[in-house]
């Protein structure tokens, strides 16, 4: 379940809010100053989505949307003001927002505006430039394995095998699946360079450490995880 935070003074918009939305399975809680939002949303999980309105008591809208930004957090943020005019929608996202919805607003349309920015926020998770799995560590950016903050030297091949692993942890993968997403659909189905590659990866991953995280799933395949199973 999504959690939305509605930073809204007008009690009749926010608890309209609160009841669509909830009524949609979103978890809502409401804020009905700047200050006290802001305080909501540096205590919030993360991945929670703010809905914020510009004219707040005690700290702006705009203000409290520059303060999360210039604090790192990257929350998805909404401004759903009555403001209207092109250089308060410019202000607002120059200074950070994801988005800008005028009042009055359509609720579909306020629906499919959350639905994007949360599809837009997983993504991005999706494609974050570190793997991590227990205390093992690729950066996709450097392409650069450590485990227990050591580094461990890897082909360019180990390096697309154990990402493939790292990608989905605790999925079994297959050997012709491994063999063709790492190597290419022109490879013999019937080599066994799968499994060598898999000792060398267990060599350079898993020895001197008391937890292996490379598992051999027989019958079918291979899977990466901080399991003891």
């Amino acid at each position: 379940m999504n959690n939305i935070l509605v930073v809204e003074d007008d009690g009749r918009v926010a608890d309209f809010l609160a009841r669509g939305l909830k009524a949609e399975g979103y978890r809502v809680e409401l804020a009905r100053t700047g200050p006290e939002g802001l305080t909501m949303a540096r205590e919030a999980e993360p991945g929670v989505l703010l809905i914020l309105d510009l004219m707040l008591p005690g700290l702006s809208g705009l203000e409290l949307c520059q303060t999360l930004r210039a604090e790192g957090r990257q929350m998805p943020m909404l401004i759903l003001s009555a403001l209207s005019n092109t250089e308060d929608k410019i202000n607002g996202l120059r200074l950070g927002a994801d988005d800008y919805l005028t009042k009055p607003f359509a609720f579909e349309e306020l629906l499919a505006r959350i639905e994007a920015l949360l599809r837009r926020g997983r993504e991005q998770r999706t494609r974050a430039s570190t793997l991590q799995v227990a205390d093992l560590s690729l950066d996709l950016e450097r392409m650069q394995a450590s485990r227990a903050g050591q580094p461990i030297v890897l082909t360019a091949r180990e390096l697309a095998f154990l990402e493939l692993l790292m990608s989905a942890p605790g999925r079994v993968y297959s050997r012709e699946r491994i063999l063709s997403n790492v190597w290419g659909t022109n490879e013999d189905p019937l080599t066994n360079v799968v499994d060598v590659y898999v000792r060398r990866l267990r060599t350079k991953i898993d020895e001197g450490h008391g937890l292996a995280l490379i598992k051999t799933v027989r019958g079918f395949g291979y899977r990466l995880d901080a399991t003891t199973g």
